[in-house]
């Protein structure tokens, strides 16, 4: 994979940067979690310090190919501008007008990131023609382009894939970064090889899981997606989160490891409440106990022990998704336990991007402590799959 190194100097050079400044908003549009843009410092402040000109692009949200004030990357230039330490102007669109003035009037060393890319419809466009017209009116902007989105990679989009073709290209530092620690969880991995998987939803995770039972030592299978495990097995689940029609799937699953010698460990206990609500009355009760009227809502203290324990145990850890509605502080007990165990492990560590990363910021981990907090949810997950992500393969040479 081509680094900035292999660009040449590049003082005094137009470098387009494609970054992921997909960050959360609140009601306000105040950015809550500003990570996304601080993992992408490296990269920018080694371009400055190159003297430089550099045109950042990114998308926020799903305006859906039309300009909504309320997916304007404005909060996103002024936190850029306190964290790199210079202005960084916000262009009024992508490519138009006021975009090309903006280019025009870069000096060595100056920044300017243009509006949401996703206001033009062309840019993740399914016709290859459509996104190369915008990607041709992206390239006349620059001299070169540097990838360091790596949360966009997996996507064949206007601003990752096709500008890569049209210019000398190569991935920035955070890019670069992703792929070397993600390859090893991929690429022999150090044994015992464990992966922690959350979240909502079985269907989500489908494609990594049946991947990670052909390279994984032990599956620990938290969030809303354990229950529907927890239905293979027989168990009652109430009014848990269920995908039905994911069932046999899980069955076959629980199956194929068996027959792997893989580890699958399911939550023992759960914190169930009668209603998805922070102020909801609460309590923990056996897997096998789940009253029919009530829901889980986290995994229990002793899955958490349980799981804790084997993330120790373990080489190599990746970890894709919460152990329960961490945003609720009655039910992220869970997810904090798996954080910590993370956090205290001896082996190499990977946060996968998403929810899981946001909780560790959220709740209070310091980031340092692990060895690779990924950008990507989707990203990491497509890679650990094994799948090709065009936005990496257009980089190789």
């Amino acid at each position: 994979m081509r680094t900035i190194d292999s660009l040449g100097d590049l003082a005094g050079k137009t470098v387009f940067v494609r970054s992921d400044f997909n960050v959360p908003l609140d009601e306000d549009r105040h950015i809550t979690d500003d990570g996304r843009i601080r993992a992408a410092l490296p990269t920018l402040r080694r371009l400055v310090k190159a003297k430089a000109r550099v045109v950042v692009a990114a998308h926020l949200g799903r305006p859906k190919g039309k300009v909504n004030p309320a997916f304007s990357l404005a909060p996103v230039a002024a936190r850029l501008s306190e964290l790199l330490g210079q202005p960084v102007p916000l262009a009024g669109d992508t490519v138009g007008d006021d975009a090309k003035a903006k280019v025009a009037a870069l000096k060595d060393g100056d920044v300017v990131l243009l509006e949401n890319v996703r206001f033009d419809p062309r840019e993740d466009s399914k016709v290859d023609a459509e996104r190369e017209s915008l990607a041709r009116e992206y390239a006349a902007l620059a001299d070169v382009f540097v990838s360091d989105g790596f949360g966009v990679v997996h996507r064949k989009q206007a601003s990752v894939y096709d500008v890569a073709k049209l210019l000398p290209s190569a991935a920035g530092e955070l890019v670069f970064k992703e792929i070397e620690s993600l390859s090893r969880a991929t690429k022999n991995p150090e044994r015992p090889y464990t992966v922690v998987l959350g979240g909502a939803k079985v269907s989500d995770k489908l494609g990594v899981i049946n991947n990670l039972i052909e390279v994984a030592d032990r599956l620990i299978i938290g969030g809303g997606m354990a229950y529907t495990f927890l239905k293979a097995e027989g168990k009652e689940t109430g009014t848990s989160l269920l995908e039905e029609d994911q069932v046999d799937t899980a069955a076959s699953y629980l199956a194929k490891a068996k027959d792997k010698g893989v580890e699958i460990l399911l939550p023992v206990d759960t914190v169930v409440a009668p209603k998805f609500a922070a102020d909801a009355p609460h309590e923990v009760v056996d897997v096998d106990s789940i009253p029919a009227d009530q829901m889980g809502l986290d995994i229990g203290p002793k899955s958490g022990a349980i799981f804790a324990a084997a993330i120790a145990d373990s080489k190599t850890i990746v970890w894709n998704g919460p152990m329960g509605v961490f945003e609720f502080p009655t039910f992220a007990e869970g997810t904090k336990a798996v954080a910590q165990a993370m956090q205290d492990a001896a082996g190499f560590t990977i946060v996968g991007g998403g929810d899981s990363a946001a909780a560790v910021r959220n709740l209070g981990f310091d980031e340092s402590k692990f060895s690779h907090i990924s950008t990507g949810g989707g990203a990491s997950l497509e890679f650990l799959e094994g799948k090709v992500l065009p936005g990496i393969a257009v980089l190789e040479d």
